[in-house]
């Protein structure tokens, strides 16, 4: 069969007819983008390792086209020992040879490329692995590297004339020093991260280049764009006269000097100098734009940072910045216990802070993050999914929320993480980033179609057999079909599209978002958060509605579409979810 044909079959959810239906022509293709993170390792093993591969996501690209994404994002792919999974990376223009080869890489692109998906890579440009040429070679103080990386001599040990001090009290996100000594060089390098990857120099000219360079490889080989990761770490405050680095101060919230929260990261974190550097990588992928033609290639700047800070990634009078500086309030300050004015305040805060002109996104998930169902609860699967779907702007999603897959529990001897693997079997699962990184759930067979080999890379979840792709399909209300339904409505319809938009909690419990366009539908979602139901009068979000008709409901509401709603009264149950349609 070809793969048209898979599309065709593989495409089961039924069509909702939405006026004015077609892509908008107003907005660049990325403006109101379905992005979908896959995290390779984990998506699907074409060769039995028991390892996700290139190949594999090749094979299952129709699947994306089938749910209605946009663009995909793949986590990193790069040549690397593993240390962290991809973000320790020895070879930044070659492929973790168990992923696959640059071959495997080109094809999936034109596969991409043939059904209408984009494809951004994972740029990692903080830090490299240790075994990086680059490193070894600064090791040795080789010409032209010697300042590669971030150096310093640290301090004699009064207690110890054979030992030296750390040149600061800063702290690894992994835990411990952020300085690691070489006995090669007589000297601590700086990391971040994990000891075996060290964080490059920025105030040298010579590794800003070579990002760039790194840039323009793949950009040449076909990508759309770039995740650009840890971006709030690039620039350490530039030392004093004698070359020294302050100590930051303690900030109260930990008594171990080896917690990451042990200081305040005044001196690691957003420096100024950072947000120049997001501003040059965008020059980079505009030049390369308007030199090759084609779309807009896009720039995704991951930073928890304050929300000032996000909103100057955007850019400023001068300089075009990130097209997406990611937006985590959705899961940085809301969980399964949020009021629906916790809700209001989280969305508009964003929409209400960003510079004119931008555009807004919103993240639900990622590989960094307990999945949704499990912050949220699985009863609020479908809600959250909605919510993004109507939320102006660009949606991110990560590979399984579609789903509802959960976290699945990992024993402390198959724990691969490195941020659990440096606590200890009392506390690691607190930190664990291996509970949302298990295999994809295709099917309830063997390994959940994931893979034929015996053993996964990580533990399958126990729920496969229920919670999977293919069972999915065959329920009509299922957490994929309502997903799909949600981002058909997206995408086809010009109010999702370009309507105006507003929020409203109208009470503790219940969210009412209105998206309306002139001489179009208007669209309302309306859903209750709390745990008990709830009679809701929608005049209080928009006093000019008529009757409305269902158009998508969440697998816990007994409405189906078409159902007939009157907006004095709507009876919501616990976590209940409902799209409605007025007509224009």
């Amino acid at each position: 069969m070809n793969l048209l044909g898979v599309l065709i079959v593989g495409f089961v959810a039924p069509c909702i007819l939405v006026s004015g239906a077609g892509e908008n022509p107003s907005k660049d293709w990325w403006e109101t983008a379905s992005i979908y993170q896959i995290y390779p390792r984990s998506f699907k093993d074409s060769n039995g390792d028991g390892i996700g591969d290139l190949k594999g996501i090749t094979q299952m690209l129709p699947y994306l086209k089938e749910i209605g994404v946009d663009v995909t994002w793949l986590s990193p792919i790069f040549k690397s020992p593993m240390a962290d999974f991809g973000y320790d990376i020895s070879d930044f223009f070659d492929i973790q040879p168990e992923y696959g080869t640059l071959k495997d890489l080109d094809d999936l692109i034109a596969t991409a490329k043939q059904i209408g998906i984009k494809v951004l890579l994972d740029l990692v440009p903080n830090h490299s692995s240790d075994e990086n040429e680059w490193f070894i070679k600064s090791l040795k103080k080789e010409r032209g590297y010697e300042d590669f990386y971030v150096w310093h001599p640290g301090y004699p040990d009064p207690k110890n004339a054979t030992n030296r001090l750390p040149p600061s009290n800063w702290v690894s996100d992994f835990r411990y020093s952020a300085w690691t000594w070489r006995e090669e060089r007589q000297e601590f390098y700086l990391h971040q991260f994990h000891r075996k990857q060290p964080d490059f120099n920025y105030r040298n000219p010579a590794v800003v280049q070579q990002m760039k360079n790194i840039m323009r490889f793949w950009l040449k080989r076909g990508i759309d764009g770039f995740r650009i990761d840890a971006v709030p770490f690039l620039f350490e405050v530039t030392p004093d006269k004698n070359g020294n680095y302050p100590n930051e101060p303690l900030s109260g919230e930990s008594n171990d000097p080896d917690d990451y929260n042990y200081v305040k990261h005044i001196y690691t974190l957003d420096q100024p100098e950072t947000t120049d550097m997001v501003y040059q990588w965008r020059q980079v992928v505009d030049e390369f734009q308007r030199e090759n033609g084609g779309d807009t290639r896009i720039l995704l700047t991951e930073a928890y940072s304050p929300l000032n800070v996000l909103m100057q990634y955007y850019g400023n009078g001068t300089h075009n910045g990130s097209h997406v500086p990611f937006n985590f309030h959705l899961i940085t300050e809301l969980n399964g216990t949020s009021k629906a004015p916790d809700f209001e305040n989280v969305v508009n805060t964003w929409i209400n802070a960003m510079p004119a002109g931008r555009t807004a996104n919103w993240v639900l998930g990622n590989h960094d993050q307990r999945r949704v169902a499990s912050r949220y609860g699985v009863e609020k699967i479908d809600l959250l999914n909605m919510l993004l779907m109507i939320l102006p702007g660009v949606a991110v999603n990560y590979n399984g929320e579609e789903i509802g897959m959960t976290d699945v529990w990992i024993s402390w001897q198959d724990t691969v993480d490195p941020q659990a693997c440096n606590t200890d079997p009392a506390h690691y699962n607190a930190v664990s980033r291996d509970v949302a990184r298990t295999p994809f759930q295709w099917n309830d067979e063997k390994n959940s179609g994931f893979s034929t080999g015996s053993h996964t890379w990580l533990p399958m979840a126990t729920n496969y057999t229920q919670i999977n792709v293919e069972t999915e399909r065959e329920y009509t209300r299922s957490h994929l079909n309502t997903y799909k339904r949600a981002k058909q409505l997206r995408r086809y319809s010009r109010t999702f599209q370009d309507g105006d938009f507003k929020m409203l909690a109208i009470n503790e419990n219940i969210i009412g978002i209105r998206r309306s366009l002139q001489n179009d539908n208007t669209f309302v979602m309306v859903a209750n958060v709390g745990s008990k139901l709830e009679r809701v009068n929608l005049l209080a979000l928009e006093d000019s509605l008529n009757l409305m008709e269902v158009v998508l409901s969440s697998d816990n509401s007994p409405r189906r579409i078409g159902d007939v709603v009157h907006p004095l009264e709507v009876i919501l149950l616990p976590s209940e979810a409902l799209y409605l349609r007025t007509r224009a």
